[in-house]
C-alpha cells in the first residue's frame, strides 16, 4: 500500500502503488450487522463481492457481458468438486460449510506445511506489513492527512 488517509474515525482511504485506490470502513455500531464482513472489488471489467455472513458465495458482476445479460451473478463456491479447497473434504458440492470450518482448515494448512517443511501463511512478515498499514491509518486519523507506508 502506498499512502493512507483517514476521512473520519470509521473510514479509510488508501492508494496503492499502482494508483489503485481502496476505501475501508469499520464500525462497531452498524444496528442489524452481526459480522458483516464485507469485501467488494470494482473495476473496469467488473466487480467482486463477498460478505463473511453469507460466506459461501460469492456475487460476481461482469462488465464485458452483452447489456442485455449483465446483473450480479449468484456463486455458490461450494458447488463443484475440485473448486473449493476444502469443501471435498466435508459435503458433497452444494451444501454449504460454515465458521467453525475455517479453524479447522486453518490447523489442517499448519500441519501440512510443517510437515512439508513450507512456510506458514501468513507469514509474520505479512503480520509486521498489516500492522504497519494500521499504524499508518491511526496516524493519519491522529494528523487528517496522507501517511506514506513503506
Amino acid at each position: 500500500m502506498g499512502r493512507v488517509t483517514v476521512d473520519d474515525a470509521a473510514q479509510c482511504i488508501g492508494r496503492f502503488k499502482n494508483g489503485a485506490l481502496a476505501n475501508l470502513e469499520a464500525t462497531r455500531y452498524a444496528p442489524g450487522r452481526k459480522n458483516h464482513i464485507h469485501l467488494e472489488i470494482n473495476g473496469s471489467k467488473g466487480s467482486l463481492e463477498f460478505n463473511f455472513e453469507d460466506m459461501n458465495r460469492l456475487q460476481f458482476f461482469d462488465n464485458t457481458a452483452p447489456a442485455d445479460r449483465q446483473g450480479f451473478a449468484d456463486i455458490i463456491v461450494t458447488q463443484k468438486d475440485g473448486v473449493h479447497p476444502y469443501v471435498g473434504q466435508w459435503w458433497p458440492p452444494g451444501h454449504i460449510i460454515g465458521y467453525e470450518h475455517t479453524f479447522v482448515h486453518t490447523i489442517a494448512d499448519f500441519i501440512n506445511a510443517v510437515a512439508q517443511g513450507r512456510s506458514v501463511q501468513p507469514t509474520f512478515e505479512d503480520g509486521l506489513k498489516n500492522q504497519q498499514v494500521l499504524e499508518a491509518v491511526e496516524h493519519s486519523a491522529e494528523k487528517r492527512r496522507w501517511v506514506k507506508v513503506n
